[in-house]
């Protein structure tokens, strides 16, 4: 019998035969995952505040099963578990079922999740995106105005920005098969506790699906901090997945609202024939020569590089470019 009171929540992870990662949380009462789709500024504000009020299960022992491997491991204080290891077998591309069980002291399984694995094919190309501000309409920069976003909107009446959704699926299937689609790791500055609501806003509009690396769980007296912290997880994160993927090229898509040029001109000085371009959405134009700035940085790297206003400008540089047709 599975205790009701512990939930064990997995995440999508990603990665190859020889470096797979998968994270997720153990909690001590069931995550509020239900999604809710109202108009009402009410019942948004009352769901948004369930998705922080939350009671982490610290250093309790979790069992990743995957295949014919079964892997052991502990949660961190914030009930955080990270499981990284290597297949015993060959891992095909494509998505593949993970369970994560959590075990008590005397090896009884008091619950479990299952969580995806994406393997990409091996494309020519591979996508890492920020979220706030650079797909999603956020106002990261100004925290009322952000929490006013979070608050009155619900996963089906937050804007995306206009062709953001085109754009990238044309770039998904850039120089590959519709049935071996590009990777898109979608990096962001957002909590964990923000997981279902990013997946069902991506879903319902139509952006490509991938793995999504977020920033460390916020409980409700810390809402008005959300998305506020973690750059320097945010360069960590990205750094992981060029070392995990050596062999594709990869596309970088942010803002200039807070670090994302600062972030991707710090990485094109370490990893140069990994990136092909890097694109930054205008957000501020105060920041516009600043941000022109770290551009030519970028591309004396040999990186292709767009700061654009709107998203038909970036869909036009990647033709320009030959990225799509």
């Amino acid at each position: 019998m599975m205790n009701k009171s512990v939930s064990v929540k997995v995440y999508h992870g990603y990665g190859h035969t020889h470096n797979l990662v998968v994270y997720g949380h153990v909690f001590k009462r069931k995550a509020k995952t239900n999604q809710v789709y109202s108009n009402s500024f009410l019942v948004n504000i009352i769901h948004l505040l369930k998705l922080f009020v939350l009671k982490p299960f610290p250093f309790i022992q979790v069992r990743l099963l995957f295949f014919d491997q079964i892997i052991y491991n502990k949660t961190e204080a914030d009930g955080f578990f990270k499981f990284e290891w290597e297949a015993t077998q060959d891992v095909p591309a494509g998505w593949h079922n993970v369970i994560v069980e959590a075990v008590d002291e005397n090896g009884k399984v008091l619950n479990s999740g299952e969580g995806k694995i994406y393997v990409p094919h091996i494309t020519q190309y591979a996508f890492i995106s920020d979220v706030d501000d650079t797909i999603m309409i956020s106002h990261s920069a100004t925290i009322g105005r952000r929490l006013r976003e979070l608050f009155i909107k619900n996963p089906h009446t937050r804007k995306t920005f206009p062709d953001a959704g085109s754009h990238y699926q044309q770039l998904a299937l850039s120089h590959t098969k519709p049935n071996q689609p590009n990777p898109f790791f979608y990096v962001s500055s957002s909590e964990w506790n923000l997981y279902d609501y990013l997946l069902e806003t991506f879903r319902f509009n139509k952006l490509p699906d991938g793995a999504f690396l977020l920033n460390t769980l916020k409980r409700w007296k810390d809402l008005i901090k959300t998305g506020k912290t973690g750059h320097e997880g945010k360069l960590l994160r990205v750094m992981r997945i060029l070392d995990a993927f050596p062999n594709q090229k990869f596309i970088f898509f942010g803002d200039n609202s807070q670090q994302d040029p600062h972030i991707y001109s710090i990485i094109a000085e370490k990893y140069p024939k990994n990136i092909e371009a890097v694109y930054i959405r205008n957000i501020r134009p105060e920041k516009e020569a600043e941000t022109k700035a770290l551009l030519q940085k970028i591309e004396l790297k040999n990186i292709h590089s767009c700061l654009f206003n709107d998203s038909t400008e970036a869909i036009k540089h990647s033709k320009s470019i030959g990225l799509i047709r």
